[in-house]
């Protein structure tokens, strides 16, 4: 006797007993949810910020600390590095480890 792997399973439970359709509709309202929001109080419009949105009026709020005298600039991906991940210095550029890789 040959399976047909490919078709699908359906138990006896799961099959459909010639039930009427009135019997059918009961059945889906009765576990019919309705779809609620995950949002929380403090979610407001004011908080979301759409792409292309006039940011022109806000104002940086945090402090901009100088590069310290133990620090550099990679000139590759332009991130400020502690001098113990100083790769090589050329130019005048420096480049870090990760970059160097």
């Amino acid at each position: 006797m040959a399976t047909d792997y490919d078709a699908p399973k359906v138990s006896v439970e799961e099959e459909p007993a010639n039930e009427s359709l009135e019997a059918i509709r009961a059945q889906r309202s009765e576990t019919a949810q309705t779809p609620t929001l995950d949002m929380e109080d403090s979610d407001t419009a004011e908080g979301i910020d759409l792409p292309g949105a006039d940011l022109s009026h806000e104002e940086l709020r945090i402090q901009v600390v100088p590069e310290q005298e133990d620090e550099f600039t990679c000139m590759s991906c332009f991130l400020v590095r502690h001098r113990s991940q100083l790769a090589r210095e050329k130019n005048g550029a420096a480049y870090c480890i990760e970059c160097e890789g």
